[in-house]
């Protein structure tokens, strides 16, 4: 960063923090947007500050995606596990200090297992520090139109300053769509295999419904629990939002409704998510995978889209 940027991003973070320091957050938000027009479909305190939680990583994988088209990463570069990044509870691949993970294996840790070692090794590989590395998050958030949020670390672990809206996440996940459409597709899946371990993910939607393929959940006692979907019939695209839900289950239950108020229910489809956790609630069945999502080639302005249709740790 120049001088002056990172004067403008000390000012904007310290403006941030003094107008919006209160226990307010973590109130509740929620948006779906039509990803290819951009029209606002439904929206509740959409522009208000909430906590990303571990939303974040979609801005840390963003920018891994960045990496590895510029060859400033491959995906089987080695990622040597700092003490610091070994710290970080509570989801992590806990190698252990001086030892390494791939690159595809930190990616794949962070889609499905919200793995916070991951993200902070990505981190310190590309820009040095945690600290660094958010001021390089909050510099592209800006670029990508995300006016309202400012990043501090690359996992969403608890920080007063790390903040965004529900407007912002949704950008975030177009954009991916957007410039990273073959990588994508890895925010569809539900497991993954680590060192003969096989691991289930945190995304109790991407198990329940079917039209759903990615992206990222989010969760700190400060942001309530958070989501962020993508779901196509092969017709439509919708990106929805939900921020500050009060368990895992209603946000779950939350996006599902919303999604289905425009893209209809799944023949076979469970009418409701499965805890994530546990396994407990609607057996989940087998019942296809989602149509590819079509291209973008520009970010639609939402934000000035016409009037909505209706007005209603980290994981």
């Amino acid at each position: 960063m120049t001088s002056s940027t990172l004067k403008s991003f000390h000012g904007l973070l310290a403006s941030l923090v003094i107008g919006f320091a209160s226990p307010a957050f973590a109130g509740h938000a929620a948006l779906i947007i039509d990803a290819d027009t951009g029209t606002v479909l439904e929206s509740e305190n959409a522009e208000e500050i909430n906590y990303p939680a571990s939303l974040t990583k979609m801005m840390t994988l963003y920018l891994t995606f960045e990496a590895l088209h510029q060859d400033r990463l491959k995906w089987e570069d080695r990622l040597v596990m700092s003490e610091n990044a070994e710290s970080k509870d509570p989801f992590k691949y806990a190698v252990g200090v001086g030892r390494s993970i791939s690159v595809r294996e930190a990616v794949m840790g962070m889609i499905v297992l919200s793995t916070n070692d991951s993200a902070v090794a990505i981190a310190e590989t590309l820009s040095g520090s945690e600290a660094a590395f958010g001021q390089f998050m909050t510099a592209k958030a800006h670029a990508l139109g995300m006016k309202d949020t400012v990043f501090t670390n690359p996992a969403g672990l608890p920080d007063p300053a790390q903040v965004t809206t529900a407007n912002d996440m949704a950008r975030l996940g177009l954009a991916l769509i957007r410039d990273f459409p073959e990588e994508f597709r890895l925010f569809s899946q539900k497991s993954l295999e680590f060192r003969g371990m096989k691991l289930r993910g945190h995304n109790g939607v991407l198990m329940s419904y079917a039209y759903a393929n990615g992206i990222k959940t989010g969760y700190t006692e400060a942001s309530g629990y958070n989501l962020v979907t993508s779901a196509t019939d092969g017709n439509r695209h919708l990106i929805g939002v939900v921020m500050g839900g009060t368990s895992a289950q209603s946000r779950d239950a939350e996006m599902v409704a919303m999604m289905q108020r425009y893209l209809g229910p799944i023949t076979g489809s469970p009418a409701s998510p499965v805890n994530p956790v546990d396994g407990s609630g609607t057996e989940v069945r087998d019942v296809g995978t989602a149509p590819d999502l079509p291209g973008l080639t520009t970010l639609p302005d939402f934000a000035a889209s016409a009037a909505p249709a209706q007005q209603t740790s980290s994981e």
